[in-house]
């Protein structure tokens, strides 16, 4: 079964799920502040992705940090501001197995009917 990881009010996760549903895509939704972000989760995308492309750095939540938390980021800061602040992640994390995608482009559409 495929999870998808994201805000239950971001309209590209809303985009995700009517299109699973359309599709008959058999998935589960994480919310990631209603139900948490597990640790493990996030090193797993982390190292499927890396950092940089898992960061929103468009979204309000990052322009509400602090300039030294934007500054100088790598990735143990950038893991530990995406834990203390889970809507930084960009959105929506798809998981199938070990495949990660991020994001609701045409490669995500091919991972989630794969």
């Amino acid at each position: 079964m495929i999870t998808i990881y994201g805000l239950k009010n971001c309209d590209t996760c809303r985009k995700t799920w009517k299109w699973a549903d359309a599709e008959g895509v058999d998935y589960s939704f994480k919310d990631l502040r209603a139900d948490g972000l597990p640790e493990e989760a996030l090193d797993a995308w982390l190292s499927a992705v890396g950092w940089e492309v898992l960061l929103n750095r468009r979204g309000t939540t990052w322009r509400g940090l602090e300039e030294a938390d934007k500054a100088d980021l790598d990735e143990a800061k950038a893991r530990r501001l995406m834990l203390e602040h889970p809507a930084l992640i960009k959105r929506p994390v798809i998981q199938n197995g070990a495949h990660v995608t991020v994001g609701f482009t045409d490669a995500a559409k091919q991972a989630l009917k794969a």
